[in-house]
């Protein structure tokens, strides 16, 4: 049985090791889209360091099978441990889908992607309970913004559309070309003719896009961004669990890819107001 000295000591000690937790929260995507997570991670918790991995060797993850995504979530996700990761974000709403469940039962450290913040924003944004939802083929077919929305509130209409072809042109910089408002409006038109007063952004790389979306859907559409809602739990997640790092921690960004991206990291950084600096190359084992 512990004194009362030994039991002060253990709160104290337990105290300083609750002061501020250093390690890197650990972020991936399957390419450099999201790199909106890590900018809205920097926004929201500047003292938080952010090791960022960018599987842009396997990019899209999009049109892969669900076993194929998910055994490429275990690898990024051990590469971002051996960093020292306290936390997994996972940046892609195609593994989001299709790999975090296997993952958050797996790993020891909180693991959390961009589906369900994505679907209690738009629950909480929606007027009268029609909500449009656009992403890669792999999203959209696996219906996970459909039960995330639906375990919240069974009474929401989701109708959802893949947008394949948005990432490529995003890829290319074409933010405000008038070849992709014509895409937008082709793939927006089905969804917009169903009444719906929110749009989540299912995909890190729509962000970008974010002026180009706002001007097709009019005011009258709420525009969720996944990326921002996802950091906002990341922070509640952290300060839960004690992770946060210590106030005044001098945060930080380093971004990797397992392959080069040169163009597509420089559109990012531009569109993003981001500061990345230098990259690593780092091949998976």
């Amino acid at each position: 049985m512990k004194t009362l000295k030994q039991a002060d000591e253990a709160s104290t000690n337990g105290a300083k090791r609750r002061v501020g937790d250093e390690r890197p929260i650990g972020v991936f995507d399957s390419g450099i889209g999201g790199l909106t997570v890590a900018a809205a991670l920097r926004q929201l918790l500047p003292e938080e360091r952010i090791y960022y991995i960018g599987d842009t060797a396997r990019v899209p993850y999009g049109g892969k099978s669900a076993q194929t995504i998910e055994r490429y979530g275990f690898e990024i996700s051990q590469m971002l441990l051996k960093q020292g990761a306290k936390m997994i974000v996972v940046a892609c709403n195609t593994a989001s889908a299709l790999a975090v469940p296997a993952l958050q039962r797996v790993l020891e450290v909180p693991v959390i992607g961009v589906i369900s913040p994505g679907a209690a924003a738009a629950v909480a944004a929606t007027r009268n309970g029609r909500v449009g939802v656009i992403g890669t083929r792999a999203t959209v077919g696996s219906k996970a913004y459909e039960r995330a929305i639906h375990a919240l509130n069974p009474g929401i209409h989701v109708v959802a559309q893949a947008c394949p072809l948005l990432v490529p042109l995003i890829e290319e910089g074409w933010l405000e070309d008038a070849l992709t408002t014509q895409v937008i409006e082709r793939y927006l038109a089905p969804i917009l003719s169903q009444d719906i007063d929110t749009l989540v952004l299912g995909c890190t790389h729509y962000p970008l896009l974010h002026r180009a979306l706002e001007q097709q859907v009019g005011t009258n559409v709420v525009l969720v961004d996944s990326a921002r809602n996802c950091a906002a739990e990341v922070m509640e997640i952290l300060r839960g669990h004690g992770l946060s790092a210590p106030d005044g921690a001098k945060g930080g960004l380093q971004v990797t890819l397992t392959d080069p991206s040169v163009g597509f990291l420089g559109v990012a950084e531009a569109a993003l107001g981001l500061k990345v600096g230098e990259v690593e190359i780092r091949p998976i084992p």
